[in-house]
């Protein structure tokens, strides 16, 4: 169709950058604040829909700061004369069942909301967005470009609060009827649930009834009913108060949100006059005549809304229209952070707590993301993704154990459900399309180009070719004016890189993975050919099957024999068609395994830490502008793709509009699992497989996961940084099998104490452990005695080098050699033991009939200690080696030592690299040590014992006629002064 039958408020096709009503925002403007302290804390849910989003409500205890920026007007209080009939109404039984009945069920979070983190109620402390006095004339008016410096430069005129909804106008006219309108995502149904909490407590004392209404609930209703019927219907309660509304001065407010979901018609043709609250009309006539005026023309009356709804009323009937901007000052966006981490409940999960220097930490690093202006600042304009990023901090830091329905996939998919509820796009359009639908349809399919061309900003040329290249219709073209008006922002913000401010970006950068992985499992990527397919088989279908029940009764009666065998041959197109179509799961499973294990992407960070720089930031020096930035990584593409198929999301993505079949996760998972599993085998690096423990984790798929585990049977994690969360996806990962791993590596991955609780059923399975490099102290060791003393435990090589066990560590791990029956090698090199650690082992060494080797190198033992563990090793049943190397060990310890090694009955003291006039068939062992651990060991020490050494073989070499050890001697010589040259000059 022509793009001339667009009205005249219609922004212009070629213009994407001129969106409907650009954010306003200011830094250092009129802003406000507005803090109450509640006198009854609520529970925790919803009452309008899934929808209303506790995106901007925190929980205090008590106290009150209220700071308004500006001067603050004059609220309209009950006169003087009615204050007696005030009281009356007040102290009626009904109201105040009223009031308590609307303060539980409002008060009540969605499950989310408990689900995600700590839950905040929101009669306690409440961060209120801006509220922007606007006008009919604005609303219709195509703004300017929508830009970052607009949202953050324009100034934001005429701050309204709230309370401050119903004054009088500026022509001194008493408001009645208030249009509150905002984008989604702008927190309108949480602004309307905290006004009716703040009513239920006596905050709002301008009105002595409110009435809320869902206009969702009442567009499934068309049978007649009466209003005062209609309200006792919904409240009981009131049946006692509904006689005298319009026979009395009753202040009476009634709460209509969400206007978009009925479709209202304000002719006189279309609706007719009611004045009669006991006449019983269609439920959109009850609402068109309150806003009229001419039903209860004394009452109040405030209407939410998404912008593309507001012209349904007539502006005859709209005292003071109002535009939610969200948080569009930083200082509110900063302060609701601060005071949601900051909350005790934070820190807390399963009864263990973060200290508060990490809550503070963590809240100042958002704050200064926040201050460069970086995308996340444009992203936070929106109450919403302010609750995404605390949820998803709070699943980052604060997760202590992963229940097996918790995954950032569900995180996403809930935020979605909050958001968008299964509302339709336009409740005028006969499709009916679900909002999310849609977007999985079209920003969907920008997000999935810009996936597979690595590329995150996009131009008006790319928004023209995924909105607007299938217009067709009227009916599509008034849903993509729908769109662009009400949603488009929720997805997509102006870019804030220099140079690029009039491009795109995804508000949230995991959006858009996230959005083109539901654009591919939707099967919404397809061919043209594939398309039209589809449509014929449909249609041939339908038409072959009442064309054949026709020719079978005309074949019996004329002799036409041929037709019934063309029309089955017909009838065979739509059952080949849907084999073919069977490819599609095949093509999902092989995007998915092809995304998951590129090699590209191998060696950058795991994609949670991803995760967490996009929304902390990267502590360090500014990028230069003229600097070529990094390639795009999309590693959390194919992990939303698994998660997105969990049975739990898909049961979300219904009641979104966005069906998944049962039969195509099935037949997805099938196609996938041979490609995902011998691609594992391979061997990964180690934030690679972590990237595929967290795939298997969002998959929820417990058959497929054990299948896809026991393959592993090296696991190797070295210099991953192992938060609690990440130990617990390994945890649940791993736990869906039983099988023995022959090897984890957990080398330099941050562990406490917490970590081994944590991974204790997986550390009880493996043959050799490494653990190293982790600042395990005394505590740990005790996690790791219980460990060893478990009558399941298979560990049989320990390595704890370069952990500050100290002297009381020792205590735990002799007691646990002393019961455990699986260990043959234990490394305790630089462990601080000291004298007294090592007498301790050696103490309760003997106890022990396993053990092959021990390593206590590095750990300041002098001659005694280092005696009396060989002296012990040397009646151990199975102890063959003992590593003493770099300890403080004199020339007459060392000749003792040799000497028991001379024993025949001796145990094998690595001390030096030289055994008498020969060479240490170890010291390549021993230098290997001092190369890998350098960097973690004092260089000066290093240095004096890499002297001594020199000086020791040295002595041997002349000590020996033997002109093959002394070239043997030569070479190693050789090899210890390269060391200690590197040493010196710094390159080692």
């Amino acid at each position: 169709m022509s793009r001339a039958v667009q009205c005249q408020s219609c922004l212009p096709w070629g213009s994407w950058m001129q969106l409907h009503q650009s954010l306003p925002g200011s830094r250092g403007t009129r802003s406000l604040y507005h803090l109450c302290a509640a006198s009854v804390p609520g529970n925790a849910g919803s009452y309008f829909s899934r929808k209303i989003l506790r995106t901007n409500s925190i929980t205090f205890t008590r106290g009150c700061v209220h700071y308004q920026g500006g001067n603050q007007e004059r609220s309209v209080r009950p006169s003087t004369s009615r204050l007696s009939h005030l009281r009356n109404v007040a102290s009626s039984d009904a109201i105040k069942k009223h009031r308590k009945s609307l303060s539980a069920w409002f008060s009540h979070q969605p499950n989310e909301e408990r689900q995600f983190g700590p839950s905040f109620s929101v009669d306690a402390v409440h961060v209120d967005p801006v509220i922007r006095e606007s006008s009919l004339e604005e609303i219709l008016k195509p703004s300017p470009g929508l830009t970052i410096q607009n949202q953050l430069q324009q100034s934001c005129r005429q701050v309204i609060s709230l309370q401050n909804l119903f004054d009088v106008d500026c022509c001194g006219r008493q408001v009645k009827n208030v249009v509150l309108y905002g984008t989604v995502g702008t927190g309108k149904s949480t602004l309307i649930k905290k006004m009716v909490v703040d009513w239920c407590h006596g905050r709002l004392p301008r009105f002595e009834l409110l009435i809320p209404f869902s206009c969702e609930d009442l567009s499934h209703s068309h049978a007649p009913i009466s209003l005062r019927h209609l309200i006792t219907k919904k409240y009981q309660h009131l049946r006692d108060v509904v006689p005298i509304l319009g026979t009395s001065n009753l202040n009476v407010l009634f709460i209509l949100n969400g206007l978009e979901r009925l479709n209202l018609d304000f002719r006189l043709a279309g609706t007719e006059l009611c004045c009669d609250p006991s006449e019983p009309v269609p439920p959109s006539a009850i609402v068109v005549n309150l806003l009229r005026k001419y039903l209860l023309p004394e009452a109040s009356i405030i209407v939410t809304t998404r912008p593309s709804a507001v012209r349904r009323i007539p502006g005859k009937y709209v005292g003071r229209y109002a535009e939610i901007c969200g948080f569009s000052d930083t200082n509110l966006q900063k302060l609701y952070f601060q005071m949601r981490l900051s909350q005790p409940s934070c820190s807390v999960q399963d009864g263990v707590g973060s200290s508060s220097g990490e809550q503070e930490n963590l809240v100042e690093m958002l704050s200064r993301n926040l201050e460069r202006h970086n995308q996340i600042t444009a992203a936070c304009f929106l109450p919403s993704y302010c609750w995404l990023v605390c949820t998803t901090l709070h699943f980052l830091y604060f997760t202590k154990m992963v229940p097996p329905s918790q995954t950032l996939t569900g995180i996403y998919t809930s935020f979605l459900r909050l958001n968008f509820s299964g509302e339709v796009l336009d409740s005028t359009d006969p499709t009916n399309i679900s909002m999310m639908k849609y977007v999985a349809k079209t920003v969907g399919k920008l997000a999935y180009e810009g996936v597979m061309s690595r590329k995150t900003c996009f131009s008006e040329d790319d928004l023209q070719r995924c909105f607007e290249v299938e217009m067709k219709t009227e009916s599509e073209l008034n849903l993509l004016e729908v769109f662009r008006s009400d949603v488009f922002r929720f997805f997509l913000s102006p870019c804030v890189q220099s140079g690029k401010e009039h491009t795109f970006v995804f508000t949230i950068p995991a959006m858009q993975e996230y959005l083109a992985a539901l654009y591919v499992v939707l099967g919404e990527k397809k061919t043209l050919a594939q398309r039209v397919g589809k449509e014929l088989s449909e249609v041939v279908g339908k038409v072959s099957e009442d064309v054949a029940v026709v020719v079978n009764i005309i074949s019996k009666v004329l002799p036409l024999r041929f037709l019934p065998v063309l029309f089955n041959l017909l009838k065979i197109f739509p059952r080949y068609f849907s084999r073919l179509s069977g490819k599609d799961q095949d093509a999902i499973a092989h995007t998915m395994a092809e995304e998951l294990f590129k090699e590209e992407d191998y060696y950058n960070d795991d994609v949670l830490d991803q995760i967490n720089s996009s929304i902390l930031g990267v502590e360090g020096p500014m990028r230069h502008p003229d600097e070529v930035p990094d390639d795009e990584v999309f590693e959390l593409f194919p992990i939303f793709m698994g998660g997105i198929l969990s049975r739990r999301n898909r049961a979300i993505l219904e009641q979104l509009g966005c069906s998944i079949k049962n039969l195509a996760a099935f037949e997805i998972a099938k196609a996938m699992k041979k490609t995902v599993i011998r691609k594992s085998r391979k061997g990964l690096p180690p934030s690679e497989l972590m990237d595929y423990l967290f795939f298997l984790h969002e998959f929820q798929n417990e058959r497929f996961t054990a299948e896809a585990i026991r393959s592993l049977r090296t696991v190797n994690l070295s210099s991953v940084k192992m938060t609690p969360l990440k130990c617990s996806v390994l945890a649940s990962v791993m736990g869906t099998t039983s099988h023995e791993v022959e090897e984890l590596n957990l080398s330099s991955c941050n562990l406490d104490t917490s970590s081994l609780r944590i991974l204790f059923s997986v550390l009880l399975r493996c043959r050799t452990l490494h653990l190293q490099l982790n600042s395990l102290g005394s505590d740990a060791c005790r996690e790791i005695r219980d460990l060893l003393l478990h009558d399941k435990c298979m560990v049989n090589s320990l390595r704890l080098t370069n952990n500050p066990v100290g002297e009381q560590g020792a205590q735990y791990l002799a007691e646990a050699l002393a019961g455990n029956r699986s260990l043959t090698r234990l490394s305790l090199l630089h462990t601080a033991l000291g004298d007294r650690g090592a007498e301790l082992l050696a103490q309760h060494l003997a106890k022990n009939q396993h053990l092959q080797e021990l390593n206590l190198g590095y750990n300041s033992l002098t001659d005694a200690a280092a005696l009396q563990v060989v002296e012990v090793a040397k009646k151990h049943a199975t102890l063959d080696k003992v590593h003493l190397y770099f300890n403080d060990i004199s020339e007459d310890g060392k000749r003792a030592l040799d000497s028991l090694r001379m024993d025949r009955d001796g145990v094998r003291a690595l001390v030096f690299l030289t055994a008498g006039t020969d060479v240490s068939d170890y010291w390549s062992n021993i230098l290997n040590v001092v190369q890998k651990n350098l960097p973690f060991w004092d260089r000066e020490r290093v240095r004096q014992h890499l002297s001594l050494i020199l000086q020791d073989l040295e002595s041997s070499r002349r000590q020996t006629a033997n002109p093959w050890r002394k070239a043997k001697f030569l070479r190693v010589e050789s090899e210890v002064k390269k060391m200690l040259g590197k040493l010196q000059h710094g390159t080692l």
